[in-house]
């Protein structure tokens, strides 16, 4: 930023430069370390009965394919999604198979860059799926998409650093519950409607902001009724 010429006649202009670094160094202690490692993760519960559990204590991913094998890794027993700076990068992880219909995938989830966090489910081939986009700082949000279409959403504070328990259940076609700790957020029907079956994606995604530093853990999916 250029200070205004009357500012620097008077002589003001060191003033501005120090006031300009300042903000910076504040901006820069305000956001946690690339390496920073994340607050404990919620105790661990293992359901008797699911389709696939993972808390990642085994230091692997077996059971998961990654489009960009770089992007994940196994931190501590907790999964860690990094990707490069840069706007608009992302990355998933997958699990599961076309075979899966009515369930419920519960996970924890812990964003410590950036704003963009969640899962996608019914996933099918050429990324077709419902998303859930739970978006922290400068946001505050939770969104749907089915298919990259915007369907739904509500407001939600969440900060980085924080865990945070997601449980999101698909029934039928249209029908979708989400839960964040505990209480629901978006309880309401597809319009246009998800695809049919498939399985989960986990997400890794820059955004606007351009920084995306996350971690998952505890990955529960079950099977549901198609009823009420």
């Amino acid at each position: 930023m250029t200070a205004p010429r009357e500012w620097i006649a008077i002589g003001t202009r060191p003033l501005v430069v120090l006031t300009a670094a300042l903000a910076i160094a504040v901006n820069a202690a305000s956001e946690p370390a690339r390496d920073t490692t994340p607050p404990v993760p919620p105790k661990f519960v293992r359901p008797a009965h699911a389709m696939f559990v993972d808390d990642f204590t085994d230091g692997s991913l077996g059971g998961w394919t990654a489009d960009e094998a770089a992007a994940w890794s196994v931190r501590d027993g907790m999964l860690c999604a990094h990707l490069p700076d840069g706007k608009q990068r992302h990355s998933f992880l997958y699990a599961g198979d076309s075979s899966w219909v009515d369930y419920a995938v519960d996970f924890d989830v812990c964003g410590m860059r950036g704003v963009d966090k969640g899962c996608a489910i019914r996933v099918q081939p050429g990324r077709r799926g419902l998303g859930v986009d739970l978006r922290g700082p400068g946001f505050d949000d939770l969104k749907l998409y089915v298919n990259q279409f915007p369907v739904g959403g509500a407001a939600f504070a969440n900060s980085n650093g924080v865990w945070h328990h997601m449980r999101i259940e698909i029934r039928g076609r249209n029908r979708c519950k989400v839960a964040i700790d505990g209480s629901v957020v978006i309880d309401q029907r597809l319009r246009p409607p998800a695809p049919a079956r498939g399985g989960i994606a986990l997400s890794a995604y820059t955004g606007g902001v351009g920084a995306c530093t996350v971690y998952y853990d505890n990955v529960v999916v079950s099977t549901l009724s198609a009823a009420h």
